[in-house]
């Protein structure tokens, strides 16, 4: 992150990306994750998550502690409070239901003039934003990003520290089917692990175990269904959903060989 800004210094180059990252090392992978990319494992048809997506929503909490110590990063436009919707004028004086940094249930409070700023989350799913800006909360870069029309620099609540998960392939004998799937969101918006899963199976039994291009083409197989088939209507999905209209990356890597397919 510190190379980025350097880079966006010296180059005047601006943006930033979210990060999944899967590393093997002495018999583990470790798996990082920064932003809301995902990664799982399949192993003998069970589906083990490693990873979790870093957004508005799951994050809430810490967004809110941080806007709760530092109110300037607010700029006087956002509340650090989350009510279930924008609150009007007209109710200044009446109870709204509320949560803070410290609380995952709701309770009631009475409406004053500082809860009538735009909340610092706002939104539910996919459409949740923070600052009326951007869907993740974790990624490298965006160290030029602002709230639209304003001064106020987003950066200081965007962490580029991941999560990491370990996972230990030596505890377990695995075989050619069992693989780990990274994908960008682009692929999780339109398709829940348990589909993937199905997928990966699918594609897998319809090749020989020591046939190596069978990964690219459960990989390749993940990309198109979620693109969809274009149409009038643009790209629909076999239920006539909606396609990705994201970016789509995926990896499956296997994590046994065919020396011990049984």
């Amino acid at each position: 992150d510190d190379q980025i800004e350097r880079e966006r210094a010296a180059q005047h180059l601006a943006g930033g990306c979210c990060a999944l990252a899967a590393i093997y090392l002495m018999g583990k992978f470790y798996v990082a994750n920064a932003g809301d990319s995902r990664a799982i494992i399949i192993r003998n048809g069970e589906i083990i998550p490693m990873s979790r997506e870093f957004t508005p929503e799951t994050e809430r909490q810490r967004l809110q502690f941080l806007a709760l110590l530092r109110p300037e990063l607010l700029g006087k436009e956002f509340t650090h409070l989350e009510f279930p919707r924008r609150i009007q004028p007209k109710e200044l004086g009446k109870k709204m239901l509320y949560r803070d940094q410290n609380m995952n249930g709701w309770a009631y409070k009475k409406i004053e003039e500082d809860d009538l700023k735009f909340p610092l989350i706002y939104g539910e799913g996919k459409k949740a934003r923070m600052m009326a800006t951007i869907g993740v909360t974790r990624g490298l870069g965006d160290h030029d990003l602002k709230v639209f029309s304003s001064n106020i620099h987003i950066k200081p609540f965007l962490s580029c520290f991941p999560e990491v998960r370990v996972y230990d392939l030596t505890q377990y004998e695995h075989c050619p089917d069992d693989v780990l799937v990274l994908g960008t969101d682009g692929l999780w918006d339109v398709t829940n692990d348990k589909e993937v899963a199905g997928v990966v199976m699918e594609v897998l039994t319809s090749y020989e175990p020591n046939d190596p291009c069978r990964y690219t083409m459960v990989a390749q197989e993940l990309v198109v269904r979620s693109r969809g088939v274009l149409k009038e209507r643009g790209w629909r999905l076999p239920n006539d959903k909606l396609g990705s209209g994201d970016d789509i990356s995926v990896f499956v890597i296997p994590l046994g060989g065919p020396g011990s397919y049984t």
